[in-house]
């Protein structure tokens, strides 16, 4: 069994013992763990408000266009990702066990990585779907069609499948001994490379060829398709012309920034042990909270997707009284 080391006040100085503590548990000269208290209704919220999106997406007919279904895949992969590691989070909150199995651990970081470098892929074809939509709109709808929508769900998922195989047992090729404690509250990469016995350097320079190999393209993709979009916008000569354009996107790309901004600061960094309470954080940023809050940020500024869940909601309550 190994034991995931999650909210011992977020330390980082090295273990020698292969025993753990309960979840939040406060040691002298150390740090008090932040309560886990609100990790149900985290649960709830992101799992609720974006099984809520895409049942919004699939009854309204208004939002049966590639960009609503690119939207509801996003949210599918949010709660996939989220329920990863929540439930993990709030059994070790209430029953103090922090072990995970060595099987399991395998299984989660697989997962993990599926369904991020899947949302790397799937963010990056969402930017080319709005370029599409605003810079050459007259194409749009002879190039995007539900046909290539659905051979882009699976371009997304073989992309993620792919990854995932190879950094998986790029990591658990390498042989594993005592301590079997994870610094980490899951089986993310450099936790789980700092555990082996042999040399890592290998592994590492795999890890970090992958991981470009994933962020490259489709960050170029993305930045790319939004200078265009920008350009484009800046020679509209109608100003509602242009905020329509910007409306449009800035949802996306707000959930481009928080995204990518809290994965970069965790993996694009020279020495991560010496940050390891800070990468726990922002881990829990952007494998909970950042899902939690897309459905309110592509629904919030979208008037389209506020008018579908009223109706949604007014036709709920119209069958409940029938």
């Amino acid at each position: 069994m190994w034991e995931t080391h999650q909210w011992n006040g977020l330390g980082t100085e090295p273990h020698h013992s292969a025993q753990t503590h309960p979840a939040g548990a406060h040691r002298p000269g150390r740090p008090k763990a932040a309560p886990l208290c609100h990790l149900p209704a985290d649960l709830l919220g992101d799992s609720g408000g974006n099984l809520g999106l895409i049942d919004v997406i699939r009854a309204s007919t208004t939002l049966h266009t590639p960009m609503y279904f690119l939207l509801s895949l996003l949210s599918f992969l949010d709660v996939c990702s989220s329920s990863l590691f929540t439930p993990r989070l709030l059994i070790s909150f209430l029953t103090a066990d922090q072990s995970i199995s060595f099987e399991g651990c395998v299984v989660q970081m697989a997962l993990m990585t599926l369904h991020g470098s899947g949302e790397c892929v799937l963010l990056s074809i969402m930017a080319y779907d709005r370029f599409l939509a605003i810079c050459p709109p007259l194409l749009y709808h002879s190039i995007i069609s539900k046909h290539l929508c659905v051979q882009l769900v699976g371009l997304t998922y073989a992309v993620g499948a792919f990854i995932s195989a190879v950094q998986t047992g790029n990591a658990f090729s390498l042989p594993y001994c005592a301590p079997n404690i994870i610094d980490h509250y899951s089986c993310d990469f450099p936790p789980v490379l700092q555990l082996a016995c042999s040399d890592t350097t290998v592994a590492n320079v795999i890890l970090l060829i992958f991981s470009t190999l994933i962020t490259a393209p489709t960050v170029s993709v993305i930045s790319v398709s939004y200078t265009y979009i920008l350009v484009t916008i800046c020679r509209m000569r109608s100003l509602e012309a242009q905020r329509k354009a910007f409306s449009t996107c800035a949802s996306h790309l707000t959930a481009l920034c928080l995204f990518y901004g809290s994965v970069f600061l965790v993996y694009l960094q020279h020495n991560p042990e010496s940050v390891s309470a800070y990468n726990k954080l922002l881990s829990v940023f952007y494998t909970i909270v950042i899902p939690t809050l897309n459905p309110p940020v592509y629904s919030l500024r979208n008037k389209d997707v506020k008018a579908a869940v009223l109706l949604r909601v007014l036709n709920l309550r119209r069958k409940r009284i029938c």
